[in-house]
């Protein structure tokens, strides 16, 4: 059993009591809530004559139904404009600050709160959405939960939860040239297991952790959720601290020195006992692409496609319905695969940092013949400094769209889809069968460098190439 984890002290710091079923009533510190699981939550509610209990501990936005060309009201998509509507009226009823499309701070969920640091360490975060495990970079705990779990926080600020292992995942190293934080993760899955982390937090640690900035912390968390675990954390340090000094909901005057203490306070100690500790070397990871259709079916740029006798029997079914769903052949190298679509954006790589560096390998280039990109910021923010920086001309003068702040093709709740077979090279988080709006399109995952390195050559390709 874990003892004296960042995720042991946090627990005990929110734990309301211990229910009869065992699990732990705990404190949710931040709800933050989106247009698509809240609406019935807010029923529920209605329906038991209830009020959201701590209205300033929720935070609203709109983002997976958000148009990103078109963003005129009333939306075309007459169901995207309803659940938009009902969103509206559920925060005007219960007093819920609500960052709306135009406010200036409308976005992905998981964007806009670290970006204006109601993200913090130490805090409980929950969410009706898979990656709020993305707030974990802060050094909080951050779950992902169910529409009557959203009911559970509004009406009361606790959530019922059994208590989590903890796995230490140590990277250490510096990561090669034209290797990300994307990679990284996708490595770490590759090697777990999507139900590697099923029981589990993970806590990223060791030195290729400890040199990412926060937004590449963002990106590892956030995907803790495809490798099983509930949450993924890294421990607060000077990075987290001049990351939050300054911004609109951090700590301020002589609150922000009482608030580094106590950040400190709960890092998790140099003698710190874990469930499981597993170990890697940065220098071993390189590009990685998903050939399948679950972010655990990944392989180096220059590996191949994994064949059948080499993939442990359990995953060999899995194994065999991607070679069809893909239309992969085993032994033969991803690279040279033709693309249709690229996409750069989402809660995994859509912020200023993920723009900067797809920047890079845009410039002097240009979209191949046939191929659809497009470039998505993660909130308006992220859009407006990336226009102040002159980024937006460096993608459509390479032939790439740029647009509004929105979820976008990640999962395609919204117009951004692919059309039948299509193939994308996406940085997103998600492969499944469908998962990017057609019921037959293929996604491959990467980093954004090297979705614009497909994009500029129509093929995938090993950005390292474009170097």
């Amino acid at each position: 059993m874990s003892k004296g984890t960042l995720f042991d002290k946090v627990w005990d710091a929110h734990t309301v009591g211990i229910l009869p079923s065992g699990q732990t009533q705990l404190l949710i510190g931040l709800h933050l809530i989106h247009e698509v699981t809240s609406p019935q939550a807010f029923a529920m509610l209605r329906e038991r004559n209830l009020k959201v209990m701590f209205p300033e501990r929720t935070i609203a936005t709109v983002d997976h139904i958000v148009p990103t060309e078109n963003q005129a009201r009333p939306f075309a998509d007459s169901l995207a404009e309803e659940m938009i509507q009902a969103l509206e009226k559920n925060c005007q009823d219960h007093e819920i600050r609500f960052y709306n499309v135009g406010s200036g701070s409308q976005g992905i969920v998981h964007v806009i709160a670290p970006e204006q640091g109601l993200t913090q360490p130490g805090m409980t975060i929950a969410c009706g959405d898979s990656h709020t495990s993305t707030h974990g970079a802060f050094g909080a705990i951050a779950f992902g939960i169910g529409t009557s779990q959203v009911r559970d926080v509004l009406a009361s600020q606790t959530l019922a939860l059994a208590k989590l292992k903890v796995r230490k995942i140590e990277v250490n190293g510096e990561l090669n040239p034209g290797v990300y934080a994307k990679d990284v993760i996708l490595h770490v899955i590759r090697k777990l297991g999507v139900k590697g982390g099923v029981g589990y937090a993970y806590e990223f640690a060791g030195t290729t952790f400890e040199q990412m900035n926060m937004e590449e912390r963002m990106t590892v968390c956030n995907m803790a959720i495809e490798g099983g675990a509930r949450c993924g954390y890294v421990n607060p340090d000077q990075v987290t601290y001049d990351y939050l000094n300054g911004r609109d909901f951090a700590p301020q005057g002589d609150d922000w020195e009482g608030a580094i203490a106590w950040w400190n306070h709960i890092r998790s100690d140099v003698d710190a006992v874990y469930d499981d500790v597993v170990v890697f070397d940065a220098a071993d990871i390189a590009p990685t692409v998903t050939w399948g259709i679950t972010p655990g079916q990944g392989i180096a740029i220059n590996e191949v496609v994994p064949l059948p006798d080499g993939i442990a029997a359990d995953e060999r079914a899995i194994a065999e319905e991607a070679y069809r769903y893909m239309d992969l052949q085993p032994g033969k190298l991803l690279q040279g695969t033709k693309v249709d679509v690229c996409f750069v954006g989402s809660c995994t790589n859509g912020r200023i940092s993920d723009l900067r560096e797809a920047a890079k390998f845009a410039r002097g280039r240009h979209v191949a013949k046939g191929v659809k990109a497009f470039i998505v910021p993660g909130s308006e923010r992220v859009k407006k400094q990336a226009e102040a920086e002159g980024l937006h001309e460096i993608f459509l003068e390479a032939g790439f769209e740029w647009r509004e702040a929105g979820c976008s093709m990640c999962l395609a709740m919204n117009p951004d889809k692919l059309q039948g077979r299509q193939l994308s090279a996406s940085s997103s988080n998600r492969n499944f069968k469908g998962r990017q709006g057609s019921a037959s399109g293929r996604t491959l995952l990467m980093s954004p460098a090297m979705v614009v390195a497909a994009a500029v050559t129509g093929q995938v390709t090993d950005v390292r190439e474009l170097i």
